[in-house]
């Protein structure tokens, strides 16, 4: 892909413009996000409106990829590497600033500190990340699941499992015990004790599935009419996500007006 056809591209999640280099903040924030994210490129030089190459002196190249490498190592943490290289289009200069998924989230600014400090990418816009982000962003340099991390309010053998028991042994045939549970890593050993995961919570009836995951639920409504105004029926589905997906399907079906007419030999529903 050629610059004229780069430039005409929207900004997002993964690509930015900018007609002159930015603020230090604005540039730390930038780089920062596309580190938490899936990495991005940033072009130095653009014009936005209507978006066409300024282009840099060529005799300031060098000067400017050295503010940019400075404001990156001086601002950010953990230690981010750029890919910085020049590109020529129509003997216009820009600079082109490649960064990559980081490998040790949640990056930030040093100034600022990790909670009020990481950004990530919105869009084509940088936001402040809060706790949960952050929390999600240290699971995944720890190369860990949200769903295998031990829950321990309880221990798995005080957890109600029975109807996630009934069906797993429905749709499989066997038996859901405790060296299955293992082998699924529904179950975390800590300290010789053995607690469920979060996926297992969510698996379960317990008490405690309600109260760490009260939006864990599906919401079926049929409506009068083709308005949301006026309910015909409704129900909250707050079971466990085993058999969630299967009584949010039953209640479609239990609403559909389905009729069928002959055509020949065959029956044709409609």
């Amino acid at each position: 892909m050629n610059m004229k056809q780069i430039i005409q591209q929207l900004e997002g999640r993964r690509l930015e413009f900018k007609e002159t280099l930015p603020e230090h903040a604005d540039l730390a924030k930038t780089i920062c996000a596309f580190a938490n994210d899936a990495g991005g490129e940033l072009y130095i030089d653009v014009r936005n409106h209507p978006r066409e190459l300024t282009g840099l002196p060529e005799e300031e190249l060098v000067t400017i990829e050295e503010q940019v490498s400075n404001i990156i190592f001086d601002r950010c943490y953990p230690a981010i590497l750029p890919e910085i290289t020049f590109l020529t289009e129509e003997e216009k200069h820009i600079i082109r600033v490649t960064i990559y998924r980081g490998s040790t989230p949640p990056y930030y600014l040093k100034e600022k500190g990790k909670l009020s400090g990481t950004y990530i990418r919105v869009g084509s816009s940088n936001r402040l990340a809060d706790e949960e982000i952050i929390t999600e962003l240290e699971r995944r340099k720890r190369n860990i699941s949200f769903d295998s991390e031990p829950v321990m309010d309880k221990t798995v053998n005080e957890l109600d499992i029975e109807s996630f028991k009934q069906e797993y042994q429905n749709k499989t045939g066997e038996a859901l015990d405790i060296q299955t549970l293992r082998k699924l890593e529904l179950v975390k050993t800590l300290n010789e004790t053995e607690y469920p995961t979060n996926a297992l919570i969510l698996l379960s009836d317990d008490k405690l599935h309600r109260s760490l995951f009260p939006f864990a639920k599906v919401e079926c409504a049929r409506f009068k009419g083709i308005t949301s105004e006026e309910f015909i029926d409704q129900k909250s589905i707050q079971s466990n996500i085993a058999i969630q997906a299967e009584e949010a399907y039953n209640f479609v079906l239990r609403h559909i007006n389905q009729g069928a007419v002959v055509k020949g030999v065959y029956t044709v529903s409609r």
